[in-house]
């Protein structure tokens, strides 16, 4: 017993880990802050990276067509397709089409009208089952869509011309856990006018007796 108390009063002036106390400590706090601060900058940059992903889908989809110079050019179901493909490939490990969805409609005036706006055809593709914002293909025919944008800052197509108008919802898939950023859901829009002559009666087939897949919005798929 007085051997065990010797010991005892020996380590009572010692302080040599004190400074290993207080990290220990405070290393739970530290750690927490560090990766919530690193799950909220990854959420940023998926932002950034979703947004420049609709921009690109828009893009793309403004200028498909085929090339002719005698005619106005004709966009096919394959083109919109290669888009959705080639928007995968872009999104590298954000597998967008499997944790979210892309919804791509043209924009027109309706025939005969000088700036009735409706949604001539819409393709969608990804999993997450939404819709678009302003409804599906034919919205606006009887005159009740002033646009496709936030209320009052619309976009509007010009007569005998299309706005390529896409919008995607991806649910973010976290970096280190969910409970930092609970629940967090990306949405990005963007609208590009068709570049050329576009022959805006229909989206065609290159080969009617063996039709490409269709983006339907009513089928919720991914790329697996």
């Amino acid at each position: 017993m007085n051997r065990m108390l010797r010991s005892l009063r020996r380590l009572r002036p010692s302080q040599s880990g004190v400074a290993a106390v207080e990290f220990a400590l405070g290393l739970p706090l530290l750690l927490s802050v560090g990766l919530w601060g690193a799950e909220l900058g990854n959420l940023a940059i998926t932002h950034m990276r979703v947004s420049q992903l609709a921009m690109q889908i828009a893009d793309n989809g403004s200028r498909i067509g085929d090339v002719s110079m005698l005619e106005n050019l004709k966009i096919y179901e394959t083109d919109i397709n290669d888009a959705f493909i080639g928007a995968k490939v872009q999104s590298g490990g954000l597998d967008l089409f499997n944790h979210g969805r892309v919804i791509m409609s043209s924009l027109e005036v309706v025939d005969g009208t000088a700036d009735t706006q409706y949604i001539h055809w819409q393709r969608c593709k990804g999993k997450r089952n939404v819709q678009s914002s302003y409804g599906p293909a034919g919205t606006g025919a009887d005159g009740s869509l002033e646009g496709m944008g936030p209320a009052g800052e619309e976009v509007t197509a010009a007569a005998g011309d299309a706005v390529i108008y896409v919008e995607v919802e991806y649910e973010y898939q976290p970096l280190v856990s969910a409970r930092f950023v609970p629940g967090a859901i990306i949405r990005a829009t963007a609208a590009f006018n068709v570049r050329d002559d576009r022959d805006l009666t229909q989206i065609f087939q290159r080969d009617a007796a063996s039709p490409d897949p269709v983006a339907s919005c009513t089928v919720y798929d991914g790329y697996d």
